[in-house]
């Protein structure tokens, strides 16, 4: 409460980011943890986050009052006119402070409670990278348990449990470790049982001008040697050349293929952090432009780049799930391999392995490949007061990356689009602790286990509004995506969602998912006529075969009719049921012929 200078604010008004003319009139209310407009004549409420807001501005003072403009991560944007400059500074000094704390310990997790959640601990234990890797079927004859990080010694942003080659020496495991960036080594992510061949993270290595490392060079020759089927080993350093360039005349750089026998080296061009914050910085203005020509819209989008961007993403991604498939394991790497090798990493995995198409699965491979190896989630999402240059969309990124191969294969994805954009708001928000901290060793100082809310448990109580209507769990094992520009879409329905009127009322995957669910209840309703039906023949030829109606009959009906008048009645009873069964079914039949027809229709 030290930081809300003024509680409530009367007499302000909500404008419109079209049309500034149209504007509600109400109360702000600023709290702990939201703020809050209540328009009474309009009956209307908008909750915001503090967590959710990434911008405040004080607009420069006009004749209607003081404008104070917000930006949300979630790509809300709100402009409130309040009458008194005084009440305004007040307002936008309170969210300065209230929207980025300066300890961990004052984010909203740690304060949030619900009553209608399952309990606080539910959802941590979902994910076990043992068990993950287990189910990737490693251990093997190639690939062993290393517990050399068991203290984080090794490396402090990486879990404890490292898969390495079964003949890295423990020495040569802590020598490659020694010449990568922040000690990052590289290490197994995912190994694909079909073909043999492994996929490994790691950051740049410590090489400079002429530096080279024997334990680096020999280890990553033991990585190309546990591929049964042999061949080369491929090595993707996902930044540009240029950049990568400018690191070696940093002491750091990449691998000289002269010095590692066997390997192929290539440049994916995917940009940095800061490159990627402007980008969407640049689309997101353009989202909020008052203009009606599509000229100006387009042009703003293409003039971003951020498609680009995506399209860059999921070439590198689907360049190394071909790979793979192919037979060549892939090392890969950016600059300290948190952001840009999270990215291809995880969608490399997403086009390879069905199970992380799945609701369970995307969650593991978050928990894998974002969480557990480290990316820096409290610095890239802004969680804290500090460097805002740290800043940067890269998990946006993944999010509408994985919306993109869902536009292309609707049938391949058990989660439907409701799905992403509920992790993707509920990252910023910090309402669970499950994205808190930049690695699994800060997570677990901050006890979030014990101390806070899992998403994935928040998850669960409504897993049924997350489910694709269109799922086919029998599938296509490996997707191959189209990444030519024409196939990668603007999300509309993420970027441009809380503008009024731009979005279709009811979506054709959200009727479909509404009719599923109701064939679904009309099945099971089919399913207990059914058996009552059936129990009420079963029970009237008994009657007849034994003669012994009136024992079966409750003791008042007997009383009142005979044995032949009792026996008709169930008859009847049954016949009704029949007939409502029948009735049910052809409902049953319709839903299904229309679910056919949407599906169709919303194909075209």
């Amino acid at each position: 409460m030290e930081h809300i200078a003024t509680p409530k604010v009367e007499n302000v008004h909500l404008l419109d980011n079209i049309n500034t003319r149209n504007s509600r009139v109400g109360s702000l209310y600023i709290t702990t943890t939201h703020l809050i407009f209540v328009s009474p004549e309009e009956k209307e409420e908008l909750w915001i986050l503090h967590t959710h807001i990434s911008v405040v501005e004080k607009l420069p003072l006009t004749t209607s009052g003081s404008p104070i403009r917000i930006q949300c991560s979630n790509f809300r944007t709100a402009t409130f006119m309040v009458t008194r400059d005084r009440d305004a500074q007040d307002v936008f000094t309170s969210l300065i402070h209230l929207s980025r704390p300066v300890a961990v310990a004052e984010l909203y997790c740690f304060q949030y409670r619900s009553k209608s959640e399952l309990p606080q601990h539910t959802g941590w234990t979902f994910f076990d990278l043992g068990a993950e890797f287990q189910r990737q079927g490693v251990p093997n004859r190639q690939w062993t348990i290393c517990n050399l990080n068991s203290d984080y010694s090794l490396c402090p942003t990486y879990p404890s449990l490292l898969v390495v080659p079964s003949t890295a020496s423990p020495a040569l495991v802590k020598g490659t470790a020694k010449f990568r960036s922040k000690g990052r080594l590289p290490v197994l992510t995912y190994f694909h049982g079909t073909s043999g061949a492994a996929l490994l993270r790691c950051s740049q290595p410590l090489s400079g001008l002429k530096g080279r490392s024997p334990e680096d060079e020999q280890y990553l020759g033991e990585v190309q040697a546990a591929n049964p089927q042999g061949g080369h080993l491929l090595i993707v350093d996902t930044r540009p050349k240029i950049n990568a360039m400018a690191n070696r005349a940093g002491g750091k750089g990449y691998e000289s293929e002269a010095f590692y026998p066997n390997t192929k080296f290539i440049f994916k061009g995917i940009e940095n952090i800061h490159v990627m914050r402007d980008s969407l910085a640049k689309l997101v203005e353009t989202c909020e432009l008052r203009t009606d020509t599509m000229e100006t819209f387009l042009q703003g989008v293409e003039q971003s780049q951020w498609l680009k961007h995506i399209k860059g993403v999921l070439e590198a991604s689907t360049y190394m799930a071909e790979s793979i498939v192919g037979g060549t394991s892939v090392v890969v790497h950016c600059s300290d391999g948190w952001d840009r090798t999270s990215q291809t990493c995880a969608l490399a995995q997403l086009l390879l392995d069905p199970f992380y198409r799945t609701i369970q699965g995307y969650q593991a491979l978050i928990e894998k490949d974002w969480l557990v190896f480290g990316h820096k989630f409290t610095d890239r999402c802004g969680f804290l007061a500090g460097d805002s240059k740290e800043i940067s969309p890269i998990f946006t990124q993944f999010i509408d990356a994985t919306w993109q191969l869902m536009c292309q294969f609707p049938q391949a994805f058990q989660f439907n689009h409701k799905y992403l954009l509920t992790i993707h708001d509920h990252v910023y928000s910090c309402q669970y602790g499950t994205f808190v901290g930049n690695c699994q060793r800060e997570r677990e100082g901050l006890q979030l286990s014990s101390l806070t809310h899992s998403l994935w448990g928040h998850l669960t109580n409504s897993a049924d509004e997350y489910v694709n209507p269109l799922y086919a769990s029998r599938g296509v094992e490996v997707l191959t995506p189209s990444v030519s520009p024409q196939n990668i879409v603007f999300w509309r329905g993420l970027y441009c969602r809380f503008e009024v009127g731009t979005q279709p009322r009811e979506p054709v995957i959200d009727l479909l998912t509404l009719t599923q669910l109701h064939t679904a209840s009309l099945e099971d309703h089919a399913k207990h006529l059914s058996k009552r039906v059936d129990g009420l023949r079963s029970l009237i030829s008994s009657a007849k075969a034994s003669g012994a109606v009136k024992r079966l009959l409750p003791s008042a009906v007997t009383g009142l009719a005979s044995s032949s008048s009792s026996t008709s009645s169930r008859e009847a009873a049954a016949a009704a049921d029949s007939s409502e069964l029948e009735k049910v079914e052809k409902r049953l039949q319709d839903m299904r012929t229309a679910l056919v027809e949407r599906t169709k229709s919303s194909k075209m």
